[in-house]
């Protein structure tokens, strides 16, 4: 059964340790599914760069508005393309080449994963 991806939000939210997240809405015609991004603490060089503002004014530079931005951005992409939830690997690899980098540093970590989780709940 089809059910095409309507629209896309991201936003911030606070993990459990008090820091900024990435949350993402994802709404079907089946209704919204929603996603929060765990935020690791680990920082190495091979890891996937999870995009923070780095505004030491705003959340001790922790601030994820760059990705929530992000977000927006593939999401709409996402929904322009017409891609359907089921579509879990093409989505994953729509924004993958999106992206471009192997670090995902052009839209974060953090926004990519939190669409793919969307979409995997919503599929």
């Amino acid at each position: 059964m089809s059910d095409k991806i309507l629209k896309i939000v991201g936003r911030y939210i606070y993990d459990s340790r008090g820091n900024p997240t990435v949350e993402v809405d994802l709404w079907t015609s089946k209704g919204l599914f929603r996603a929060g991004v765990p935020s690791g603490a680990s920082t190495g060089i091979y890891e996937a760069l999870e995009l923070r503002d780095g505004d030491k004014a705003v959340h001790m530079g922790k601030g994820v508005e760059k990705a929530v931005a992000n977000v927006q951005i593939l999401g709409k992409m996402i929904v322009d393309k017409g891609f359907d939830v089921t579509q879990q690997k093409e989505i994953d690899e729509f924004m993958l080449q999106e992206d471009g980098t192997d670090s995902k540093k052009k839209y974060g970590a953090n926004a990519i994963l939190g669409i793919s989780i969307a979409v995997c709940k919503a599929g």
